[in-house]
């Protein structure tokens, strides 16, 4: 189990005008500033967090 499916995020959208559980969700991901990138394990935790911003953020697979 040492190849762990990883996702990869990079914020592209403002968190500006927003709501406060929005911007707690790309924290949550380790995201605070644009064009920040994030290698997270792809979970379906990590995949449901993702979905609440996902107009704020890019994703690879």
């Amino acid at each position: 189990m040492a190849d762990k499916k990883t996702v990869r995020v990079t914020q592209v959208g403002s968190p500006i005008g927003r709501t406060s559980d929005q911007r707690a969700t790309l924290i949550g991901l380790g995201l605070n500033k644009l064009h920040r990138t994030s290698e997270l394990e792809d979970t379906p935790a990590v995949r449901g967090m993702i979905r609440k911003v996902q107009h704020l953020v890019q994703v690879e697979d």
